[in-house]
């Protein structure tokens, strides 16, 4: 999709929701204010990871983003009893002590109901660990707005793996000529563009507390009720 005409333009494109039967959608940072997952790994969790090991704050802080990048793009990454068991930490239970930060983008659901009203297949396909889901899926009530919610580690591949999307195709069944995917990672939009998707919209503000950053190479949204086609 990189090289096609409509991303000369990308924050001007909108969908022709007639050629779209599925829609794929992240959750952290595109359905979900990813404040929350900022907040909780790189400042919650040094500050508990310095306490209990006797570290000042900037310390476990460098030690831990170092750590957090050395798996990004993995499972790893992401999954909660790894992190658990590295830093002697319950982060599940670290976790719930600031659930209070969770929140939905403005517009989701107005974004969901609307896909919902043109009886549109809607799915969660997220890197997120299942007891990550499980919170912020208790937290948000979204759940039923989705026909199926997928984890990587149901996979077993991250997004940012081109062979992910073709199980992913394998196991629901979608078009990927008529499969809509909205995410918040140019990685993962890009690994979903090689396998052959053709509707990929890029997240531009996946933080409230960040400034919006549109992608050069995917039609780019702030909020989804720019892909709100208002019917005569």
């Amino acid at each position: 999709m990189g090289s096609q005409d409509k991303n000369k333009k990308p924050s001007h494109w909108r969908p022709g929701w007639d050629e779209i039967d599925t829609i794929l959608l992240d959750m952290d940072g595109t359905l979900l204010d990813k404040h929350f997952d900022d907040y909780f790994w790189e400042h919650y969790v040094p500050e508990i990871f310095a306490k209990k090991n006797d570290l000042t704050r900037r310390e476990a802080r460098k030690e831990l983003l170092a750590r957090y990048r050395s798996t990004e793009g993995t499972l790893a990454w992401t999954d909660l009893d790894y992190w658990s068991e590295k830093l002697d930490l319950d982060i599940p239970a670290l976790k719930l002590k600031i659930d209070h930060l969770i929140q939905v983008h403005p517009y989701v659901i107005d974004f969901l109901q609307y896909c919902r009203s043109l009886n549109k297949k809607i799915h969660l396909v997220t890197n997120a660990h299942s007891k990550t889901l499980d919170i912020k899926m208790r937290k948000t009530q979204l759940g039923p707005y989705f026909d199926r919610i997928i984890c990587s580690q149901d996979i077993g591949l991250p997004k940012e793996e081109p062979t992910f999307w073709g199980r992913l195709e394998s196991m629901l069944g979608f078009d990927k000529n008529r499969t809509m995917l909205a995410d918040d990672n140019e990685n993962v939009l890009q690994a979903a563009n090689i396998y052959g998707m053709k509707i990929l919209i890029f997240v531009a503000r996946p933080s409230s507390r960040a400034e919006v950053l549109r992608s050069e190479k995917f039609p780019s949204i702030v909020y989804f009720n720019e892909l709100i086609v208002e019917r005569l």
